[in-house]
């Protein structure tokens, strides 16, 4: 049963991308199949169906990956991947990260550096690509990866932070950006603001609790934000936040609050050195040093969410703190008699019980008369198919202590002319991640709010607006036909709302949001259309700002053209295509996309993985122009998903490849190992053979091929209570399967095996790259040591290699023609030349995750997909 791409991707906040330190926060579950037109697999019917699902499945008391059943979700364990891999099979104590960035620098460089090639508009409308597993014509335009948080001023500066790509700067209202936070270890944004002093602070860390958001390195100033850029000798304080997130900077009376993953902060904004000062944290034995820090459960101990100061007593400070998924300790706190104590009446509509405070965002009126909050309730999420959406509210008295009075639900908002209107996928469904509140400095009246869609009220919450719902495609104004591009329908943004800021250009104010796709502005007060939709969104992701989350990468000669194919998977952004001769990508995949087969010799042969082994397949570079949806047979792209799709026995990225001795022999990782031998003239689902059964509960973590010897990795349970990981070997028709012995003695650590690089000449050569932290960051039984291991017997025996490979997470390899060997990393990529023991670092890039190594058909290119700052190539002359 094929699984629909754009069903998933509200589920796939998911993807985890960093530098600093890791934590392993899982999303919330949902589960299911199902649906139909009028966009193929990819409509909202799908999702509500696994919305539906999933109630029952969730607890509102949520814990972190319990296996006893508080997360019995499917999509909980999937999105959870890509921390576990980092974290198991223990919890990393603080600071992993940076040690990692220091010791990479310090590595002697190859020649050559890194060309962007996916700096340029990336169209995901473009006209091309309208074919069955496409969302082109859906309305949002031009994207880039997702931006987890903005800030602007009235000089037409904007400031964009992403969540794995660093913080961007525009002098021209949006546009035309430039990177300036390059030269820091941690290129994960929680928060961005400016103080009143005109300084841009940034707080290292995303905080959206999803599973590809990484810890930061603490907070950062900018004292000359238009000209200058970010480095290590700004950082406020000392090492106190490093390895946390920040969720949200608030000022007043001369004090810069920050609330965290490690509760709420506070340091001066005059002398910024000094220590920072913990002023609240509701469970101090979680914390690092506490007597329960090496507790499972301890990240999610003392979340802070937001921090809201009276602006006529700053003295007078409100906490939002509590984990989205529910515990004793969520709700409001204010300080009496010198101590913080919860608030359990007095706040009107506003929840004060802890079952009922989950996520939560403030935003005040620039004159101090209104304060503004959205609540997303833990037990909404838990029992509530429809949405997490507690309510909008609002304090007419200014004061954040209230009284507060609602004025909006996920129901309301749903009959003003959203796109989610289904039972099972309403506004708010996804709360816990999709978040932000903006008040119009002229207006304490006119208010933007961010969930999946963007909401708009110029009168104090009486009515509302969809501005910007989540696609258009069940709108009456939407074509699929190119020649109308989405027919009447304006563009919109991209779903799934993260950050907000007012700034005004050339004297004009403008509202900036940013989002899974990138940055969007429009005129504070722009205009709407009958239905109540803004006609007058710009995208502002003009190529300049590559902020793409990769997963993966393949290459191909691009047929009747000169040049390449290139092809990625992506968070939330289906897969990019870039032909020889483009100027702008388009996407021929949406959803999210995770692994991609590119036929060498064809580039238009693609085979591109959605999660849990979702599988589609194209020979034409799925060029269509939507005629399918009237005349089915001419749909170019097919689902022949593996059997393991439909049961969830797989990872939410699951390893996907080709034997390198025969590209129509595929190989494909889940409980089993799926073998096809069609290649690319694939059509259907059951042409994949089972030739070996990993065992109950345990998921391929990586698989390699070469002349039909398959090696195949595995993990499971794959969190860290009781991780086990494992190896089998075996050959493509089935026979001489067994399992390689790896006694947990560290000879291979007992950590997250994430890939396999075999040798082209050999096939009984073979590299294993394993991820996570050595022993001595990671408390956790068989931790061991090394990154990078070699067999010469096939996997019957190990050695470590890893020699001066600095102790980061290593996720994918490559052996070069020459028998050298290129590694990809959490921070980077190293190369250890043939005949050479120690390793190199390969050029300069950010402190960035690269997750996938490829090459060009001709062997001269070195590609890498990072997850955060686009594709990237470098001769591999430069290496060799």
């Amino acid at each position: 049963m094929s699984v629909p791409t754009r069903s998933r991707r509200w589920l796939t906040v998911c993807a985890l991308t960093a530098s600093a330190a890791l934590v392993a926060i899982p999303p919330s579950s949902a589960s299911g199949r199902g649906g139909t037109s009028p966009f193929g697999v990819r409509t909202l019917a799908h999702l509500a169906k696994e919305r539906q699902q999933s109630v029952g499945a969730m607890s509102p008391h949520l814990q972190a990956d319990d296996d006893g059943g508080n997360e019995a979700d499917e999509i909980a364990e999937g999105a959870d991947q890509y921390a576990e891999a980092r974290t198991s099979p223990g919890v990393i104590a603080p600071g992993a990260y940076g040690a990692a960035w220091r010791s990479l620098q310090k590595l002697r460089g190859t020649g050559g550096s890194w060309r962007d090639i996916t700096r340029l508009p990336y169209n995901s409308d473009d006209a091309r690509y309208r074919d069955i597993d496409s969302n082109s014509s859906g309305g949002s335009g031009n994207v880039t990866g997702r931006m987890a948080a903005l800030a602007a001023d009235d000089d037409g500066y904007v400031y964009a932070g992403s969540a794995g790509g660093g913080v961007w700067r525009s002098r021209t209202g949006g546009g035309h950006w430039q990177p300036i936070s390059d030269r820091l270890p941690a290129q994960s944004t929680g928060a961005l603001a400016l103080d009143g002093a005109g300084r841009l602070w940034l707080g290292t860390g995303e905080a959206t609790t999803n599973a590809d958001a990484y810890l930061g390195s603490g907070v950062y100033v900018l004292a000359h934000p238009h000209h200058g850029t970010f480095s290590t000798r700004e950082r406020v304080g000392g090492d106190e936040l490093d390895s946390t997130t920040v969720h949200e900077l608030r000022f007043g009376g001369g004090t810069v609050w920050a609330a965290t993953s490690e509760g709420v902060w506070s340091h001066s904004t005059k002398k910024l050195s000094g220590p920072w000062k913990q002023e609240f944290a509701p469970n101090p034995d979680y914390l690092p040093g506490g007597s329960k820090a090496d507790d499972p459960n301890a990240p999610y101990k003392n979340i802070a969410n937001d921090i809201a100061i009276d602006p006529k007593d700053p003295s007078k400070v409100v906490l939002a703190v509590g984990w989205r998924s529910g515990d004793d300790y969520n709700g409001f706190y204010t300080r009496t008699g010198g101590a913080w104590t919860r608030i359990t009446s007095g706040l009107g509509d506003l929840p004060a019980d802890a079952d009922n405070v989950g996520n939560v965002t403030f935003a005040r009126s620039a004159d101090g008369s209104r304060y503004y909050a959205i609540d997303q309730s833990p037990e909404q999420l838990g029992t509530n198919p429809d949405s997490g959406l507690e309510g909008i509210y609002v304090s007419k008295s200014g004061s954040p202590a209230g009284p507060w009075t609602k004025i909006a639900d996920y129901k309301g908002l749903a009959a003003d002319n959203s796109a989610l209107t289904s039972p099972g996928y309403m506004p708010g469904v996804q709360a816990w991640y999709n978040q932000f509140l903006a008040v119009d400095p002229a207006d304490p009246q006119h208010v933007y709010a961010g969930l999946e869609e963007v909401y708009e009220t110029q009168d104090g919450g009486g009515t509302w607006s969809t501005v910007g719902p989540y696609w258009n495609f069940n709108f009456s104004c939407w074509r699929i036909d190119p020649a109308e591009q989405t027919g009447d329908c304006h563009q919109t943004t991209h779903s799934d709302q993260h950050g907000v800021a007012i700034g005004s250009y050339h004297g004009k104010p403008y509202v900036y949001v940013g989002n899974d796709g990138g940055v969007y502005k429009r005129p504070v007060r722009g205009a709407q259309d009958t239905d109540g939709h803004a006609t007058d969104w710009t995208s502002l992701n003009d190529g300049t700002i590559d902020a793409l989350q990769y997963y993966s990468v393949g290459v191909g000669n691009d047929p009747g053209h000169r040049g390449v194919a290139v092809t990625g998977g992506l968070q939330d952004n289906g897969q990019s295509i870039l032909r020889s001769d483009d100027k702008v990508m388009g996407s021929n995949f949406g959803g999210d996309g995770g692994d991609t087969l590119t036929d060498p010799a064809n580039g238009c042969n693609i085979a591109q993985e959605y999660v849990y082994l979702a599988v589609q397949v194209t020979q034409n570079c799925a060029v269509n122009d939507g005629g399918w949806t009237t005349d089915p047979s001419k749909a170019t792209s097919y689902g022949v998903a593996p059997p393991d799709n439909a049961t969830s026995e797989a990872r939410f990225i699951a390893p996907l490849t080709t034997d390198q001795k025969n590209g129509s022999t595929w190989v494909a990782g889940g409980r089993h190992i799926w073998v096809q031998t069609h290649g690319y003239a694939i059509r259907s689902g059951s042409e994949w053979t089972s030739v070996h059964d990993l065992g109950k509960g345990r998921a391929a973590t990586a698989v390699a091929a070469s002349g039909g010897k398959i090696y195949a990795a595995w993990c499971g349970p794959c969190n860290n209570q009781g991780f086990a990981r494992g190896i089998a070997v075996g050959n493509a028709d089935g026979t001489g399967w067994h399992d390689v012995a790896l006694p947990v003695d560290g000879t291979v650590p007992n950590r997250y095996l994430s890939g396999f690089a075999v040798d082209p000449k050999n096939a009984d050569h073979v590299f294993l790259a394993v991820n996570g932290f050595s022993r001595h960051w990671t408390e956790g039984p068989g931790a061991g040591i090394g990154h990078v291991f070699e067999s010469t017997d096939g996997g019957t025996t190990w050695k470590d290699i890893s020699a001066n490979l600095p102790d980061v997470p290593t996720d994918a390899a490559l052996v070069t023609a020459k028998g050298g060997l290129v590694v990809a990393t959490d921070l980077g990529v190293v190369y250890r030349a043939p005949g050479r023991t120690t390793w190199q670092r390969v050029g300069h890039l950010p402190a960035v995750a690269v997750l996938q190594l490829k090459t060009s058909p001709d062997g001269r290119t070195l590609y890498a997909a990072t997850h955060g700052r686009g594709l990237r190539t470098i001769r591999m002359c430069d290496l060799d």
